[in-house]
């Protein structure tokens, strides 16, 4: 039963990356309006009459966030039963199916009445917390603590600070990162990393501040988990879960980096683009799996 059960929680997690992956598309592809002011159904039929690109884009993301929302109940439900002893396993159970509900009705809400890009840029957020919590999951099954030995793990008031600050941080970075999508602002700077456009001046309108704003923010994010990777390279070597743990969110977060400025020298290219959401949704579950570290680590050393 485990054995089925560790399936599925693999399947459910791709499922997600493919959730958060198609949302990526469909904004990148302005497809968010293919089947019209309809939802579920495209422009109120079951098989629409004529079929467009847009159409195609938008109805495959709504049939694979429908699978996907039937993987995570079952999950849900599954993990609360089989592992629901472990502390954490009910109340991740009940986050990402809930916030995997959230993120749907924001589309739906979109679709049917319209909403302002503020608001839409928090889709992508809502369902990076449904995906986070499914990663989770699928650790505690996996029992990749045990692995890493994880429990016994002790995280003193300064790498605390830097994992509570630094996820809290990389929200507020994938929020601005999703407006620039949301408003249409990618390629209003055409320069990297500053904004030129032939004359070198401060943002003169919110297209150029949103942008420059996310770009700001996501060099600080960048610098700060450089730096805690310092700090772990030179006090916490022996910890491999943090080392091995930071390593990977500082390639993670390069790579984020690299894909930024590559989507403007290329242009927005989509698969560059869809590569940037890849990078960000990889590197929130790492630092997910951190705040559950801390958790734990807090609970065990009071």
């Amino acid at each position: 039963m485990r054995r089925s059960l560790k399936w599925l929680a693999v399947a459910t997690t791709i499922g997600m990356i493919f959730i958060l992956i198609g949302g990526a598309l469909v904004t990148k592809t302005d497809s968010g309006m293919g089947c019209g002011r309809s939802w579920p159904l495209c422009e109120g039929k079951l098989v629409p009459s004529e079929i467009t690109p847009a159409l195609v884009i938008e109805l495959a993301h709504r049939l694979v966030s429908g699978v996907g929302g039937i993987m995570v109940l079952v999950l849900s439900v599954w993990s609360w039963k089989a592992i629901g002893h472990i502390r954490e396993t009910k109340f991740l159970s009940l986050l990402s199916f809930f916030f995997l509900v959230l993120q749907g009705l924001i589309g739906a809400a979109a679709v049917i009445w319209g909403q302002s890009s503020f608001v839409l840029a928090l889709h992508f957020g809502i369902s990076l917390v449904s995906f986070a919590a499914v990663f989770l999951l699928t650790i505690l099954i996996f029992e990749i603590d045990k692995k890493f030995d994880a429990e016994k793990l002790y995280i003193d008031k300064r790498m605390g600070f830097h994992i509570m600050g630094v996820s809290i941080y990389s929200y507020l970075v994938i929020y601005t990162g999703a407006l620039v999508r949301h408003t249409k602002a990618s390629l209003v700077c055409r320069d990297w990393p500053l904004c030129l456009n032939d004359a070198p001046s401060l943002p003169t309108n919110m297209y150029e501040w949103v942008q420059m704003g996310h770009r700001a923010a996501a060099g600080l994010i960048f610098i700060w988990i450089g730096y805690i990777f310092y700090l772990t390279i030179r006090h916490y070597k022996e910890q491999k879960v943090l080392y091995w743990g930071w390593m990977i969110a500082f390639i993670l977060v390069s790579l984020q980096v690299i894909a930024g400025a590559l989507i403007i020298f290329s242009r927005l290219n989509l698969y560059i683009a869809l590569l940037h959401a890849f990078f960000i949704t990889c590197l929130f579950g790492v630092l997910s799996y951190f705040l559950l570290l801390h958790s734990r680590s807090k609970r065990n050393y009071k």
